[in-house]
């Protein structure tokens, strides 16, 4: 019996699966500042003291919620993640591919890499669908507390990420698998089985390698931003990515077609190396 073939969807998270950032929905407001408040006083301290920005938001976010005496223990975190806002059909859409893969001969699985809190993202109604998030944590004292970041995924070391994947090394501790050289055919998910789905400029990183290598790169835009359009064409346009969709994830939503393509052309293609294959040997 023919093996599945397997294809991995991988996604940021905030402005790519949901409205605005993670941090913005509950956890933000406890502090007494608007999101546009924090993230400025975020980018200060990351100009300021030349940190990282991802480093500067999660230091932030203990030295405020100290200040203002706000719980953010492991478990309200968990907490914080349950309030979010996803876009239309997103709370359907991991069902229906995972059916249509399956229809197809294709094992989907699906994969978060996120700037994002990952303790959030744990709590959120969509997480039980994802095979690993790959996000920014904290390291925690014996009572729960947060007390020093444990891991800040920004846009240049998600690339990490998709190597990972294409090595079969989940392991975040395992940094010798990762760097390892591993020829081709003992690779487990061919970069051309990879399909990342962002947002914006942050992104471009990992849209670039997994298109680079034979993927597939979608870009995501919220139709009532203007801007956000125009930058999604100039990166088609430029070919950075391999498609541009509205951030409407329900059925018959040019993602889902487009996605579904994608299925298509992923199992054919291993279908016929197959055939090659089984002529060399």
């Amino acid at each position: 019996m023919t093996e599945p073939v397997k294809l991995a969807l991988t996604y940021d998270f905030d402005g790519t699966l949901a409205f605005g950032n993670i941090q913005e929905y509950d956890l933000v407001p406890k502090f007494g500042m608007s999101p546009k408040e924090f993230w400025g006083l975020s980018a200060e301290i990351s100009n300021d003291q030349n940190v990282d920005g991802i480093l500067a938001y999660m230091w932030l976010i203990i030295k405020m919620a100290r200040e203002k005496n706000v719980q953010i223990r492991r478990e309200e975190f968990f907490e914080y993640g349950k309030n979010i806002h996803f876009y239309k059909g997103v709370d359907s859409w991991f069902d229906r591919i995972n059916r249509y893969g399956k229809s197809k001969g294709v094992e989907v699985q699906h994969y978060i890499i996120s700037s994002g809190l990952k303790e959030m993202i744990e709590g959120t109604k969509i997480a039980k669908y994802f095979n690993r998030i790959f996000a920014s944590c904290y390291m925690y004292d014996e009572q729960g507390n947060p007390i020093w970041p444990a891991r800040a995924v920004n846009y240049t070391n998600k690339t990490q990420y998709l190597f990972r994947l294409n090595k079969g090394v989940l392991d975040e501790r395992d940094d010798d698998s990762v760097n390892a050289y591993t020829p081709k055919k003992n690779r487990v998910l061919p970069f051309s089985q990879i399909v990342y789905i962002g947002d914006g400029a942050t992104d471009i990183p990992c849209m670039r390698l997994v298109k680079n290598f034979g993927g597939y790169a979608i870009m995501i835009y919220q139709e009532e931003r203007p801007e956000k359009k125009q930058l999604a064409q100039e990166y088609l346009q430029t070919n950075r990515i391999s498609m541009m969709s509205p951030n409407d994830y329900s059925p018959g939503s040019q993602l889902e077609r487009g996605v579904k393509l994608i299925i298509d052309n992923v199992v054919a293609k291993a279908r016929f190396n197959e055939i090659n294959a089984m002529e060399i040997e």
